[in-house]
């Protein structure tokens, strides 16, 4: 576990294992605004407690960058019965529903439990999923006490509800996974590859180049990082569609591309997100 990083003014970010997620903690004049909450409920409470060795002020908003388990399934720490007054829960509208009896929950925990270790039983165990219902379509700004934070959906990558917490008074953009400093963006079953360059050049165009990006996991980077993302999801994008056009089947499309890395493996999910786009099999 890290400690607290002064990124800008009153924005602290803090790296924590597992999966080594960045939390970010905005301090405003009326509490704090806090931008993911880890893996589990019971991390969420140590993130609770390190969040009071900063600051005495409440943590009024939470805000999920996005749906995956990693950045929300710490919600609970900040609701009744564990915190009262609860804080506000901000997200996305298109973040799905969750549901334990869904055989997709089964297949993860299995995941979790195979690649974490025994001690994901107890989280699972107590695990309670709180979804935000404060929902952004496009974007919504929160007056935190004498600054803003400005929600922005600005398009799909990672997932399609990703959320960008932008903060003009101090130029810094706490994007979630739609980019990441500590290893290559990940493209999951819920990823829109071919739509992700022109994310990341709405996130550009909304920023400028004296912003600070604040990843999902990692560090702080600057606006060439924030280009060599771009150049990252691009040559991905144009790879699937090339092989697409070319005729390559789907199943031999992740061996026979150029990709960026040379892990191939790695963008295996890319592949059959990116043809079935092509396809129409996705809107």
């Amino acid at each position: 576990m890290s400690a607290w990083i002064e990124t800008a003014d009153r924005v602290f970010t803090r790296r924590f294992q597992p999966v080594n997620v960045t939390v970010t903690a905005v301090l405003g004049g009326d509490g704090v605004l806090v931008a993911d909450t880890r893996c589990s409920v019971q991390e969420g409470h140590e993130l609770r407690e390190e969040l009071a060795k900063l600051t005495p002020l409440p943590v009024r908003w939470v805000v999920n960058t996005h749906t995956h388990f990693d950045h929300m399934w710490g919600n609970a720490a900040f609701d009744v019965p564990h915190q009262v007054p609860p804080a506000d829960f901000w997200g996305q509208e298109n973040m799905p529903d969750f549901d334990r009896a869904d055989p997709e929950f089964a297949t993860f925990s299995e995941y979790l439990l195979r690649e974490g270790g025994p001690e994901w039983q107890a989280k699972l165990d107590e695990l309670v999923v709180r979804k935000p219902d404060r929902l952004v379509a496009a974007e919504h700004a929160l007056d935190l006490g004498g600054r803003i934070a400005e929600l922005r959906h600005i398009g799909r990558g990672h997932t399609d509800n990703d959320l960008v917490v932008w903060l003009p008074d101090a130029a810094v953009a706490i994007s979630g996974d739609l980019i990441e400093q500590s290893g290559p963006v990940a493209y999951g079953s819920d990823s829109f590859p071919l739509d992700w360059p022109a994310t990341l050049a709405a996130l550009d165009g909304l920023t400028g180049q004296a912003a600070t990006y604040i990843p999902g996991h990692g560090d702080p980077s600057d606006h060439g990082f924030l280009q060599g993302q771009r150049e990252f999801v691009t040559v991905v994008a144009e790879q699937i569609r090339a092989l697409h056009a070319d005729g390559v089947p789907v199943e031999r499309a992740e061996q026979a591309g150029g990709w960026p890395i040379e892990d191939a493996a790695h963008f295996a999910q890319a592949v059959r997100r990116g043809y079935a786009q092509l396809t129409g099999e996705l809107p």
